[in-house]
């Protein structure tokens, strides 16, 4: 029991990006954790008790003993510093630059405008019709731009040959490009060719959304 209350958790849903991120982050850490459904459509972001954990109600929070920490990027941040087995950002400068710029692009200028709550403000205000439209105008600009910035540093892996942040970022954001909004990737050889060599990394695999526990079984 009482490795149980020591035990990492993750409050997270199934489908979202950023939990995605973090979940592949831990994996590849080899860190244990208690998984903790937050159902985003059915509005658990909004209760009491996870405002608590974080007031603006989006997931993933991570809770280590008394320390939570919301938001994928401190957490990355977090677990990169308390947890350095498998580093996740590399030691030279211009390739850790780069890995912030890719992240960077995937958290704040692609997955903020197709989150739960902008689709269903866009359903609402302008048509239902439109919101795919939209995130995939989005999705695309952001895409270009990581072809762009990756395609003289890429390895195996998005900057060079080992798995680093910025996969962890981009393994999502592709995922739900392809699966969510049918984005048509054969516009970006690059990302594509890096998807596939995500999909054959099982800490990749473990934390895709249909593996987790509350994804929907049909």
């Amino acid at each position: 029991m009482a490795h149980e209350e020591n035990k990492l958790k993750l409050y997270s849903y199934w489908r979202s990006s950023c939990s995605y991120r973090i979940r592949i982050a831990l994996n590849l850490k080899g860190l244990e954790y208690q998984y903790i459904p937050v159902n985003l459509l059915k509005g658990e972001q909004y209760t009491p008790e996870f405002q608590k954990l974080n007031p603006i109600g989006y997931v993933p929070v991570l809770v280590d003993g008394d320390i939570i920490i919301s938001d994928s990027l401190a957490i990355f941040m977090y677990l990169e510093e308390k947890y350095p087995q498998h580093p996740l950002l590399p030691s030279d400068l211009q390739k850790k630059a780069l890995n912030f710029q890719a992240a960077n692009i995937v958290c704040s200028s692609i997955q903020p405008l197709q989150n739960v709550s902008v689709l269903k403000y866009i359903g609402e205000k302008v048509s239902p019709d439109e919101r795919i439209p939209w995130v995939q105008s989005h999705i695309e600009k952001g895409f270009d731009a990581l072809e762009k910035l990756l395609k003289d540093h890429a390895g195996r892996y998005a900057t060079g040959d080992e798995v680093s942040m910025a996969d962890l970022f981009l393994a999502p954001q592709i995922h739900g490009g392809i699966q969510r909004f049918n984005v048509d990737m054969a516009k970006f050889p690059l990302l594509s060719r890096l998807n596939e060599a995500y999909n054959e990394l099982p800490e990749f695999q473990n934390a895709m959304p249909e593996n987790q526990p509350d994804a929907p079984s049909s």
